[in-house]
């Protein structure tokens, strides 16, 4: 995906720039109490981090999944806040060789916190050394080239590495296997997004209405990020409307002038959709022709569009390609070929 498109698509989920990345960081809860959503994994993390410390010992290995935007690098900041330890973020692609993961691991303190984003993009040659140091707390590197060459033995003090990924199965079964903790992140409820909002207007000073909230986080993707987003594009109409407040006909007004209907789909979903129905009769068609007739990578489409538009049942998978369902017809107003 093109960056220029990921900075026009209001709803991706996707951080776009430095600022975005600041006004994120802003909005993040420290505290497993603060975190709003995701009850199971918390419920669950709050048990593990208190054996934990009971123990005095370094968390076990983390691994969180899920869609993009959910809060899983939120999540890996608000462990390391309840379990007093230092985070480290790096991701997958930062690393190229095992000297990148040896300088990062060199840096941390016993119980500290090794954060890589978008893990399933890890080199193979560094995954292969990260097993000694998940599992053993050590790392046997090559220095030197040729006949000068000789095997180092790098000990390590005992950390919790958290691992995010949109695309677990493409995670090897070896690193997999070492993460002693997994937690799948789910899409939000609109009384979760509605929170979210509600929390946001306050530090953004922003006066929102309980049906307000409610409008934004129904049509958020069940995803914070976008919740945010949007909520911040609705300040903007509303301000230069000359309305102090947002309730649910500012928030709808606005949404739609940023064509994105009652279900969270924006024009990139909807053209998804009706490509399959006009031009394919609603399927089955391959990724890779939705991909050449929208435009974007195969890649784009299967992280970015697919998992909320099946989630929403929008769209269904199948071994020979992908289909519309009956709820894509009634969502654009278009007759289903068997009806005809």
């Amino acid at each position: 995906m093109s960056e220029a498109f990921d900075q026009d698509r209001l709803v991706a989920q996707a951080a776009d720039d430095d600022q975005e990345t600041i006004i994120e960081k802003s909005l993040r809860p420290r505290t497993i109490q603060e975190y709003i959503g995701q009850e199971k994994i918390k419920n669950e993390l709050r048990v593990y981090i208190e054996a934990a410390k009971k123990r005095e010992e370094a968390l076990d290995h983390v691994l969180l999944y899920g869609p993009p935007g959910l809060g899983k690098t939120t999540l890996a900041f608000v462990i390391g806040h309840e379990m007093g330890v230092h985070v480290r973020t790096t991701s997958g692609p930062a690393i190229e060789k095992s000297g990148d993961l040896v300088a990062l691991l060199a840096e941390l303190k016993a119980g500290d916190i090794l954060f890589i984003d978008e893990i399933h993009r890890l080199p193979k040659a560094v995954e292969e050394v990260l097993y000694s140091a998940m599992e053993d707390f050590y790392i046997d590197i090559v220095v030197g080239e040729g006949p000068a060459a000789h095997p180092v033995h790098f000990p390590l003090p005992p950390f919790t590495l958290i691992g995010a990924t949109t695309r677990a199965g493409l995670l090897s079964a070896p690193l997999r296997d070492r993460f002693g903790i997994v937690a799948h992140m789910s899409y939000y409820t609109v009384a979760e997004l509605k929170t979210i909002v509600q929390r946001t207007a306050d530090i953004f000073n922003i006066k929102i209405t309980a049906d307000g909230a409610i409008e934004v986080g129904r049509r958020s993707r069940g995803t914070p990020r976008v919740a945010n987003r949007l909520l911040k594009r609705i300040r903007d109409f509303a301000q230069v409307a000359g309305q102090h407040c947002v309730d649910a006909s500012t928030a709808d007004d606005a949404l739609n002038q940023l064509e994105v209907d009652n279900d969270g789909l924006d024009q990139v979903d909807r053209k998804i959709l009706t490509m399959i129905i006009k031009f394919y009769n609603g399927g089955p068609v391959g990724l890779k022709t939705i991909a050449a007739n929208v435009g974007e990578e195969v890649q784009t489409i299967e992280e970015m569009y697919e998992p909320y538009l099946m989630q929403s049942g929008f769209l269904k998978r199948t071994p020979r390609g992908r289909m519309a369902t009956a709820k894509s017809y009634q969502h654009l107003g278009l007759q289903r070929p068997e009806a005809k």
